[in-house]
Protein backbone atom coordinates (compact mmCIF):
# COMPACT_ATOMS: atom_id res chain seq x y z
CA UNK A 1 0.00 0.00 0.00
CA UNK A 2 2.94 2.32 0.64
CA UNK A 3 4.05 2.03 -2.98
CA UNK A 4 0.62 3.27 -4.06
CA UNK A 5 1.01 6.46 -2.03
CA UNK A 6 4.55 7.05 -3.28
CA UNK A 7 3.56 6.65 -6.93
CA UNK A 8 0.43 8.70 -6.31
CA UNK A 9 2.38 11.60 -4.84
CA UNK A 10 4.81 11.65 -7.76
CA UNK A 11 1.96 11.47 -10.30
CA UNK A 12 0.03 14.28 -8.58
CA UNK A 13 3.22 16.34 -8.37
CA UNK A 14 3.82 15.86 -12.08
CA UNK A 15 0.27 16.89 -12.98
CA UNK A 16 0.49 19.97 -10.76
CA UNK A 17 3.84 21.04 -12.17
CA UNK A 18 2.53 20.51 -15.70
CA UNK A 19 -0.48 22.68 -14.88
CA UNK A 20 1.81 25.32 -13.39
CA UNK A 21 3.86 25.39 -16.58
CA UNK A 22 0.72 25.67 -18.71
CA UNK A 23 -0.83 28.55 -16.72
CA UNK A 24 2.42 30.50 -16.31
CA UNK A 25 1.74 32.97 -19.14
CA UNK A 26 -1.89 33.65 -18.25
CA UNK A 27 -1.87 33.77 -14.45
CA UNK A 28 1.37 33.81 -12.49
CA UNK A 29 -0.32 33.58 -9.07
CA UNK A 30 -2.15 30.36 -9.90
CA UNK A 31 1.01 29.05 -11.53
CA UNK A 32 2.97 29.72 -8.34
CA UNK A 33 0.36 27.99 -6.19
CA UNK A 34 0.29 24.93 -8.47
CA UNK A 35 4.08 24.86 -8.53
CA UNK A 36 4.30 24.99 -4.75
CA UNK A 37 1.73 22.20 -4.36
CA UNK A 38 3.56 20.10 -6.95
CA UNK A 39 6.84 20.62 -5.15
CA UNK A 40 5.28 19.62 -1.83
CA UNK A 41 3.82 16.47 -3.40
CA UNK A 42 7.21 15.54 -4.86
CA UNK A 43 8.94 16.15 -1.53
CA UNK A 44 6.29 14.03 0.18
CA UNK A 45 7.02 11.21 -2.23
CA UNK A 46 10.75 11.50 -1.57
CA UNK A 47 10.19 11.48 2.19
CA UNK A 48 8.05 8.34 1.87
CA UNK A 49 11.01 6.63 0.19
CA UNK A 50 13.39 7.58 3.00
Amino acid sequence: MDEFWIYGLFIVGGFLLGGAFTTYKSNKLVSGILGALGLLAAVGGILQLV
